[in-house]
């Protein structure tokens, strides 16, 4: 492809608030909250298109669209997601609709001329069992876990692409690289939902029923971090003006719970007070996924939402949009 980009005025810094920033899936719940932030923080030239209005496995309206447009930053946070039944069950989508995506906008934006672009990816990334916990270093070092790995390969491939970039082109383009993330506008539908969200769906639908027995998938064993996406979206913004590195950033808190107490934490915000039951003949994934963020908070950053109040903000959330949330 050639070169139509001028680097010479692209190291990162302060961004321009008046100029065109396009933030791809700016209705899912990354794209959202980073939108909010944006917004927050005095950008005025948001660009946002829902799928029906720009299908970005199309790779012509793509195209078009950025040339009409001409957006100077770009946050990739469009994907095709799910948790552990989703992923394993349709492996194929997870692989080529994510490919396609990354694939369409990253050379949109190389075309017409992109200064910063951020590209998210998933912690999914690293081997199952990576040395927790887990540095920017582990990438490619071992095996995926099995029940997302052609979302993860996916994944990789974006980070690869952000990389190919900065070697051939020069440009300060960056990969950031969240934990499990959580908060307003996430996916609360039985078959497309992450851990938090399906139990904050259960136990709440628990308290209304009035059931006495909630049972869970798994052991509850398995460790996870957690970010509020309020965070996240701080971080990417932050990340943009402060970081230029050729390899990816973890996002995430620097800590974890098992799931039992995970559980237990929605259980308490909600209010319900009845059994805990666990299903072992579920999988439970990968053992545990704690992540490394020492080179975000080198580069100045941390999270600043504790895991119960973020709950407790999500499960307000939940409860005022009920009717019209992703369930």
């Amino acid at each position: 492809m050639e070169k139509l980009v001028d680097t010479h005025d692209t190291v990162p810094g302060l961004l321009d608030r008046s100029s065109p920033f396009y933030v791809a899936g700016h209705r899912g719940l990354v794209g959202s909250a980073i939108w909010r932030k944006l917004e927050a923080e005095g950008f005025d030239n948001l660009l946002g298109r829902t799928s029906s209005q720009l299908d970005l496995k199309n790779r012509a309206d793509v195209m078009s669209f950025f040339s009409t447009n001409k957006p100077r930053y770009v946050v990739l946070a469009a994907a095709k997601v799910g948790g552990i039944l989703a992923n394993s069950t349709y492996p194929v989508d997870f692989l080529n609709d994510n490919l396609r995506i990354q694939v369409n906008v990253l050379d949109a934006a190389l075309r017409h001329g992109v200064e910063r672009l951020l590209f998210l990816g998933s912690s999914c990334i690293y081997p199952k069992l990576a040395v927790q916990p887990i540095s920017e270093d582990s990438l490619l070092t071992g095996h995926l876990e099995p029940t997302n790995d052609a979302y993860a390969i996916a994944k990789i491939a974006g980070i690869m692409g952000v990389q190919a970039v900065r070697r051939q082109y020069g440009l300060p383009w960056i990969s950031a690289m969240p934990t499990n993330l959580y908060g307003p506008g996430d996916n609360f539908s039985p078959e497309g939902s992450h851990v938090l969200p399906a139990l904050i769906r259960r136990y709440e639908e628990a308290v209304r029923s009035g059931v006495s027995t909630v049972t869970n998938w798994g052991s509850g064993s398995p460790r996870r971090e957690f970010l509020h996406v309020d965070d996240m979206a701080s971080a990417c913004l932050h990340l943009l003006e402060n970081y230029d590195g050729a390899g990816q950033v973890n996002v995430g808190t620097g800590s974890d719970v098992t799931i039992k107490e995970l559980a237990t934490l929605v259980a308490d915000a909600v209010g319900y007070q009845g059994e805990m039951v666990w299903d072992t003949t579920k999988p439970d994934g990968t053992p545990q996924k704690l992540l490394d963020v020492s080179k975000l908070t080198g580069a100045g950053w941390t999270a600043s939402i504790g895991l119960r109040a973020g709950i407790a903000d999500t499960v307000d959330w939940y409860r005022a949009n009920i009717d019209r949330v992703r369930s």
